[in-house]
């Protein structure tokens, strides 16, 4: 970006349930001739399946999604075309590795990715895991869940609350693995100076209200966020792998972490003045009784 510095944090934690963490994240590196030229990525996988099968789909989901966009260069305008390429690889690569050798096997995986080039946002995403723009203070979710209560939601069949607490939240209609053949969502949005993107899986989504994201994504770096982010779906006993990354597109030249002492606290300033005017005081009356004294 010319005008503006993207500022990326990230926060994964197994939880106090799950045995491993089947979740599964991924950030591109700032400096390299790939990210230059293709964009900046970032990507959030959560796994599913038997026993440690999860971890391994949303790892190969992450590790595909990366080689294939970074492979070689992309145009600016075949973005979405590439990201597409990149899932459709990851479920062949999954599919084949589980659901093609019977149920026993199956695994899958949930997957978002953003790609910020320029002022250019473009989201891709299949499943439940969610890709946010907190705009204004506002939380706005790009992606569209594909998920059993999300359907009956659209339908109007059930209230965004009743979702939230339904015992069949967790039933996914779209993951990569799951089928042959896979459909992929695409949204392209322009960024603007002091926007938020918040990637999250349902382990924190569904455990942390809106007003919580955005002051917590909006008050904080983008690392110390997502840390507390995750910390705050733990307190509030989810019981699945929590992850978080927010990317924050900052004015150009903002540092890259939280400096300390970037400008006095004006609270501090309250008692500093005072206290150089005392002390300026007591200095002068010093002189004045020396001078006296001597003469």
């Amino acid at each position: 970006m010319e005008e503006l510095r993207v500022i990326i944090g990230a926060g994964t934690d197994t939880g106090s349930v799950r045995e491993q963490n089947e979740d599964a994240v991924y950030v591109s590196e700032e400096s390299t001739d790939a990210v230059e030229k293709n964009g900046i990525m970032v990507a959030v996988a959560d796994g599913m399946g038997g026993y440690q099968r999860g971890e391994v789909a949303s790892r190969i989901a992450i590790d595909t999604l990366r080689d294939e966009f970074y492979g070689s260069e992309v145009s600016e305008t075949d973005v979405p075309l590439r990201l597409k390429q990149a899932f459709r690889k990851a479920n062949d690569l999954i599919f084949a590795g589980g659901s093609a050798e019977g149920e026993q096997n199956m695994m899958g995986t949930t997957l978002v990715a953003a790609v910020i080039r320029g002022p250019d946002l473009t989201v891709a995403n299949v499943g439940d895991s969610r890709a946010y723009l907190i705009r204004a203070n506002r939380l706005t979710q790009i992606s569209r869940d594909h998920s059993l209560v999300a359907e009956q939601v659209a339908a109007g069949a059930m209230t965004e609350q009743e979702a939230r607490e339904s015992q069949h939240r967790n039933i996914i209609t779209r993951a990569l693995g799951h089928r042959q053949r896979i459909d992929v969502d695409i949204f392209e949005i322009r960024l603007l100076e002091e926007d938020r993107l918040l990637l999250t899986t349902d382990g924190l989504h569904d455990y942390v209200d809106e007003d919580q994201i955005v002051s917590v994504a909006t008050g904080s770096y983008p690392e110390d966020a997502a840390r507390e982010l995750v910390n705050l779906a733990l307190q509030n006993d989810s019981n699945d792998n929590v992850t978080a990354v927010v990317v924050w597109a900052a004015p150009a030249g903002t540092p890259s972490g939280p400096v300390a002492e970037i400008a006095p606290d004006e609270s501090r300033l309250g008692y500093v003045i005072p206290m150089l005017v005392l002390v300026g005081l007591v200095v002068f009356i010093a002189i004045v009784v020396l001078i006296l004294y001597l003469g």
